[in-house]
């Protein structure tokens, strides 16, 4: 099956060569001229995404064998998808594709925008979240907004930009709030920022969260895996190491997931790739610690 990535650019192909031919009408809203006028950042497109992007046009061109198409000119659009190209969702925020509106990539960001983009079916909208006077630029969020600056610094490296907008270049007690702690004081509404907080503390209460979700969840649950990796750091920075080693119990399964995430990769990206480099040795790293944690328990 085609990936939504894949399949937008066969279409985006199909409706320039039937424009071309006047086989379909265009106009000052669709047409490839904007298509070409988005920046496509390939000067700081990773070695090895540029590569993956040449692969995708080589497929469209497999695709499409009677079309001859610029692979180059292909490679560089399918990196303006990156940086352009929008998530379709439902009312519900489920994703339904991708699709690429060349007059609403020209929207900048902020994240503490005065519209939102929403879709209706294949239609996108973009409404206002509070009034705009005249003049005053329009912009949306590209990204989670309910987060940290250096988080959402960090969601927007892939846009190429360092966001400067009000909140991000304050210095916001905001962040402080979203990453703090509550104070000890009840009569207090104030907060401690996390290395002014007794770690010892501070695992005791992760691990009544990680053994009420222990009942709730799945054991291969994604929320479950990072409460006790905030454990294993918090018992790691305390020198706890038996607790610490103890919180490993659950190395198997994650080994074994990860063993078979691991196979299909193999088959997909080979060996080769950074990517990859990097898996094989998250997944020795994981068998040490499982091997470390099973001589443990004999010596026991």
């Amino acid at each position: 099956m085609l990936t939504p990535t894949i399949r937008l650019m066969v279409r985006l192909v199909l409706r320039r060569k039937l424009q071309d031919d006047k086989a379909i009408p265009s106009s000052g809203t669709d047409n490839y001229n904007l298509v070409d006028a988005l920046e496509s950042h390939i000067s700081e497109v990773d070695k090895n995404q540029l590569v993956l992007y040449a692969q995708m046009a080589n497929l469209v061109q497999l695709i499409l064998p009677s079309f001859e198409l610029d692979l180059k000119e292909i490679t560089h659009t399918f990196s303006k998808f990156a940086c352009n190209a929008h998530t379709i969702c439902d009312p519900e925020l489920r994703s339904l594709g991708t699709g690429l509106y060349p007059v609403l990539s020209i929207i900048n960001h902020s994240c503490v925008p005065n519209a939102v983009l929403i879709f209706e079916g294949r239609t996108a909208y973009v409404r206002a979240l509070q009034p705009i006077s005249k003049n005053e630029e329009v912009s949306i969020s590209y990204i989670e907004t309910a987060a940290t600056t250096m988080k959402r610094q960090g969601d927007l490296k892939h846009y190429y930009f360092t966001c400067t907008c009000p909140r991000c270049v304050k210095d916001s007690e905001e962040d402080a709030l979203l990453e703090g702690y509550r104070c000890n004081d009840q009569k207090c509404d104030g907060f401690l920022l996390p290395n002014a907080v007794d770690n010892s503390e501070v695992g005791s209460m992760y691990k009544t969260i990680e053994e009420l979700e222990r009942k709730l969840y799945h054991p291969l649950s994604i929320t479950l895996l990072h409460t006790r990796e905030t454990l294993l750091k918090i018992y790691m920075e305390l020198q706890d190491w038996q607790t610490a080693l103890m919180l490993l119990e659950y190395t198997e399964d994650a080994l074994m997931s990860l063993t078979r995430a691991a196979d299909i990769l193999r088959i997909t990206h080979g060996t080769k790739s950074e990517f990859m480099k990097e898996l094989l040795g998250k997944l020795e790293e994981v068998r040490a610690e499982a091997s470390f944690r099973l001589s443990a328990g004999d010596e026991q």
